[in-house]
């Protein structure tokens, strides 16, 4: 996930929100790490390309080939200077000119790029306008005689002629809209690059400029400060949790369990920790192997892809469950949102948490409460490991391994956060059966 963030520099702000401010800064950081690497590769191609080109150019020096100026009757060089040439238009014309066509080919990208918008909500709007009309059609009147089926073919078409008829309608009123737009924003890029050439010509404005530029700078080095601080926090946590054998190795990652064959399956609200009975979990590790088959995509986008996930590649790699043991963990929670976790940990005391699977990355939400109110982290699932989202140094071969870690180690070293007390189930089935259905 971190990986495809730094790749496209780009990340949903649905996601942004789920991460504290400590994750937040880190992020920012490598985000601009990520951007000067990059500036620092098209420079050293630039140089590379510019060599190669004055090299090239003393070859051809060397072939005999040189530049010669154009000489007007005085024998001089030729030079024209722009608007003071016979027939030439006045500098401020020429620049007045060059201004308003940039403003008007700035307005006229801006605009094509609403109109792409706006025509794919139409479109969209329209497109299931049609389906959920021809599924009321299909639903009242399909199913009855050949004579009403004929009626309702004919009120399909025409209900669809009169859709189409709505759709062309919006689009040229869209249309409309965009251009009208364009205009305005035509008049006010005008404005704007007029008002930056007057603001440039004039010395006096330049102390304002540098002052911007040097509160800019120092509000860079402040969040990077903070983003280093932060990840050296990490670090240090990683090392000293390394030091004391606190976080498992991948070695432990499909580590059996000696339980007998006689426990049961317990998925109710009546147990503080459900237990899964040995050969009914064998039978879904079975049923769901860890396979490459099923290519996953980047971003869940239904419930029954999370589901399908879960059992095809959480489920043999034990997420949820408890340490050596096949009793499903009293922290962890199914699918259920932000306000329900909220809900489940109102009235906890502070240090209490649950996991539950996250529907916006492959991974987990983390909920904690505080004394001032509940914090949410986003626990990374996508690769071998499992980590907190933007945080590169403590990773855990298992889910467990990261809950236990951080019931001795801090999660931020500005919060103080240690997972104390798990908030176990309220609802009888669990909310998470659907995951082991």
């Amino acid at each position: 996930m971190l990986q495809q963030i730094l790749r496209d520099m780009y990340i949903d702000p649905e996601l942004l929100a789920e991460l504290n401010e400590e994750q937040k800064q880190i992020l920012f950081y490598k985000m601009r790490e990520e951007q000067l690497r990059r500036w620092k590769e098209r420079e050293e191609k630039a140089r590379l390309e510019e060599a190669v080109l004055r090299k090239t150019a003393r070859r051809n020096q060397s072939n005999g080939k040189r530049v010669q100026w154009l000489r007007g009757k005085d024998g001089e060089v030729w030079v024209w200077v722009m608007g003071e040439g016979p027939g030439d238009k006045p500098y401020e014309q020429i620049s007045e000119e060059l201004i308003a066509e940039r403003a008007r080919q700035q307005a006229q990208r801006e605009a094509e790029e609403l109109w792409r918008q706006k025509e794919a909500e139409i479109t969209k709007k329209f497109r299931d306008a049609m389906a959920q009309e021809k599924a009321r059609i299909v639903a009242e009147k399909w199913k009855i005689e050949t004579e009403d089926r004929k009626a309702a073919k004919l009120e399909e078409e025409k209900i669809q002629e009169e859709l189409k008829k709505r759709e062309e309608e919006e689009r040229q009123k869209g249309e409309e809209q965009i251009r009208q737009q364009e205009e305005i924003r035509a008049k006010e890029l005008y404005l704007s690059l007029k008002q930056a050439q007057q603001h440039s010509q004039h010395s006096d404005d330049d102390q304002e400029w540098e002052e911007q530029l040097r509160r800019s700078k120092a509000a860079d080095e402040e969040r990077s400060h903070k983003a280093r601080r932060a990840r050296d926090e990490y670090r240090r946590q990683s090392l000293r949790a390394i030091q004391k054998g606190r976080v498992a190795g991948l070695s432990n990652l499909f580590q059996g369990t000696s339980l007998n064959n006689h426990q049961e399956i317990k998925l109710n609200n009546n147990s503080s920790s459900p237990l899964l009975s040995l050969s009914a979990a064998s039978r879904l590790f079975s049923v769901f192997p860890c396979s490459n088959i099923w290519e996953r995509p980047s971003r869940p986008f239904s419930r029954d892809v999370i589901v399908r996930w879960f059992r095809e590649e959480q489920i043999p790699r034990r997420a949820g469950f408890e340490r050596n043991t096949n009793r499903i963990a009293q922290w962890f929670h199914g699918i259920i949102s932000r306000q329900e976790a909220e809900e489940l940990l109102m009235n906890k005391p502070e240090g209490t948490f649950l996991v539950r699977v996250s529907e916006k990355i492959w991974g987990y939400a983390l909920s904690y409460r505080q004394q001032s109110g509940f914090k949410h982290f986003l626990v990374d699932a996508s690769g071998d490991f499992y980590s907190f989202l933007g945080v590169d140094p403590n990773r855990h071969a298992t889910l467990t391994d990261l809950v236990d870690f951080h019931k001795e180690e801090i999660i931020t070293s500005s919060g103080g956060e240690l997972l104390l007390e798990p908030c176990g189930q309220q609802k009888n089935p669990p909310d998470y059966s659907p995951l082991f259905e």
